[in-house]
């Protein structure tokens, strides 16, 4: 069986995302954007997950980091949508509990073909550098849009921002792992994950 090999661009008018998604190899890892907090999350999410990606992505950071962001997850969710629908079927469900000293987070992931986030908790302090906090909600709710995947990402505790978001991208990164292992059948009673 192929490893898969996913390579997107997207280029507009703030931004410009070059992607490559390899689901089925741990390396090699590579994320270079203009947001620092950014590449440490994807880094520990496809550390922890066994996850090959490379990114280079720049942007209008002068504004601010949101269309970065938002753009990243776009990309990687379009990544994420052709490694299970352009080369075959998945396991489909993925979840993980991850700890990072006094956070816990959980991550779980259904790759249905409806796009579904629920996001759960607080980050108590708003920035962690220069990155607002509110800008992980913003990744997850384009990865899911463009992934078509039902996500759950839940703070369950936590009292220091950077924990909890680096434990939610861990967990991230375990549950897409399983979700998109490769499966020996379509894993829906419909006989299909696109309706």
């Amino acid at each position: 069986m192929d490893l898969r090999k996913i390579e997107l661009t997207r280029e507009t008018e703030e931004t410009k995302v070059r992607l490559t998604l390899r689901p089925d190899e741990p390396k090699p890892v590579s994320v270079r954007t203009e947001a620092a907090f950014l590449n440490h999350l994807l880094e520990a999410m496809c550390f922890h997950g066994g996850i090959s990606l490379e990114i280079d992505a720049s942007g209008d950071t002068d504004v601010d980091l949101h269309h970065l962001v938002e753009d990243v997850g776009l990309v990687l969710g379009d990544a994420l949508h052709q490694a299970a629908f352009d080369f075959g079927p998945v396991r489909r469900f993925g979840h993980s509990v991850i700890p990072m000293d006094e956070a816990l987070s959980e991550v779980v992931v259904d790759v249905c073909g409806r796009p579904t986030l629920v996001f759960s908790g607080r980050f108590p302090q708003e920035r962690i550098g220069d990155f607002d906090t509110i800008l992980v909600k913003e990744f997850l709710t384009a990865l899911t849009a463009r992934a078509r995947i039902a996500l759950h990402g839940i703070l369950r505790a936590g009292e220091n921002s950077h924990h909890m978001a680096e434990s939610l991208f861990k967990a991230l990164g375990r549950a897409l792992a399983d979700a998109y292992a490769r499966g020996d059948a379509i894993r829906s009673t419909k006989g299909t994950l696109d309706r």
